[in-house]
């Protein structure tokens, strides 16, 4: 049969491996490079589904599976008519595993792990050395903090209520098939940034095995195979002799794109980046999980990554910052590339009070265009919700475009 998901490449960069590209989905095409806006629990925050087509301009959104899980739960998404009726996403759509969200509400509970290593997790007595929680009185009896995994899966306690649950491959799949997003994930362990080689390789090797568990569930439902794609998740921690065998093996297993999960330092994403996409099939989409800053975006064009999704727009937007243009350009580490320097702007600070430039005179996005700074900056202060709504609104259209910039500057050359 045809499978749903298909990735057509129209161009390549000479010396690098950016590409551009269409990704082919049952709810329209996703033109690449490409940013992913992520609405969390089915909804971008502050942003309504209008919102979002007329002022953001995304293609593909992405919604997280551990959390329509606990809240609605999958079956009331299912009998909505799947995730694009339910949460009125008229456009392509993804979800994740859930496997990350159960390791950093478990395992890396309280201690600050994102997607960048920030230097070495601090032990607790729940915590062994090779970096995840293991059954103890202190973590059972701590509002959502226990993660156990095994061979089968992890058992994890809700950051909700505490209730305990349980993710296998299988159930992951079938979780992800009732919310019916157009493109899912196999399930993954994404391990701690500082857990060690030995733990990393067995990480990965049983990430490699729920993949092909992943794929035989997937096959298993007709229906499901007809309207979604799958895809494999590449892992191995900051270890480029891991990171290549995951490429190897996953590259083998048939899936229709593949995920590059796990976490990095800053110095190491670019090298891991380029010796995975120099292996994993040319004709496959390339998504990278969870990082999508703008010299993040860059560096991942070049290596070879297609799509990209980040919760950072909206979360600095939030709490008042915004991103801006500064008018000069700068060059890509490797020389060949040309693009925008962006800076962050805090408009708590006090010099935007009396402000009233526009947010960012050099974006062409509506909200860019039409507020100051010193609107929000009385917005932010005044503790009015419009403030985080313009402001991420205003972030997520900066994103997209800075992506959607590229792919012309790529077209070009």
């Amino acid at each position: 049969m045809n499978t749903p998901i298909s990735f057509k490449i129209l161009k390549r960069q000479p010396g690098t491996l950016a590409r551009v590209g269409i990704i082919s989905t049952p709810h329209g095409d996703i033109e690449t490079p490409a940013f992913v806006v992520v609405g969390t629990k089915a909804t971008i925050k502050g942003v309504t589904p209008e919102e979002m087509k007329e002022y953001v301009g995304n293609q593909v959104a992405l919604a997280n599976t551990y959390h329509l899980f606990l809240q609605p739960g999958h079956e009331v998404i299912k009998a909505a008519g799947g995730l694009h009726t339910f949460a009125n996403w008229q456009l392509p759509t993804i979800t994740d595993s859930g496997g990350f969200q159960v390791f950093s509400l478990g395992a890396a509970f309280g201690k600050g792990v994102t997607k960048f290593a920030k230097g070495e997790a601090p032990e607790s007595e729940s915590v062994n050395k090779k970096g995840i929680n293991v059954y103890s009185r202190e973590a059972a009896t701590q509002h959502g903090k226990l993660c156990i995994i095994d061979e089968e899966g992890v058992t994890f306690t809700s950051h909700i209520d505490g209730s305990m649950h349980r993710f296998t491959a299988e159930r992951s799949i079938e979780i992800q098939q009732a919310i019916g997003a157009d493109i899912i994930i196999a399930f993954d362990e994404c391990t701690s940034p500082s857990a060690d080689y030995e733990y990393q390789k067995e990480a990965m090797d049983r990430t490699h095995r729920w993949a092909k568990r992943s794929l035989m569930a997937h096959k298993q439902n007709y229906e499901a195979l007809k309207k979604q794609g799958l895809y494999g998740v590449v892992q191995g921690g900051r270890f480029t002799n891991l990171r290549q065998e995951s490429a190897r093996v996953l590259g083998d297993m048939g899936f229709d794109g593949f995920g590059i999960g796990g976490s990095f330092s800053k110095e190491d994403l670019k090298d891991s980046l380029k010796v995975v996409n120099e292996i994993l099939p040319e004709d496959k989409p390339r998504h990278l999980l969870g990082i999508g800053e703008p010299e993040d975006i860059v560096e991942g064009v070049l290596k070879g990554c297609d799509t990209f999704d980040c919760v950072a727009p909206t979360r600095i937007g939030r709490t008042g910052t915004i991103y801006a243009y500064t008018g000069k350009m700068k060059t890509s580490s490797c020389g060949t590339l040309e693009y925008p320097e962006t800076v962050k702007l805090n408009l708590r600070n006090e010099k935007f009070i009396t402000d009233y430039t526009t947010l960012d005179p050099l974006s062409d996005g509506y909200v860019a265009k039409t507020y100051t700074k010193a609107y929000l900056a009385h917005l932010f202060r005044a503790g009015e919700m419009l403030g985080p709504q313009l402001a991420s609104i205003h972030n997520l259209h900066f994103i997209v475009s800075f992506t959607k910039k590229l792919r012309e500057q790529l077209l070009q050359m």
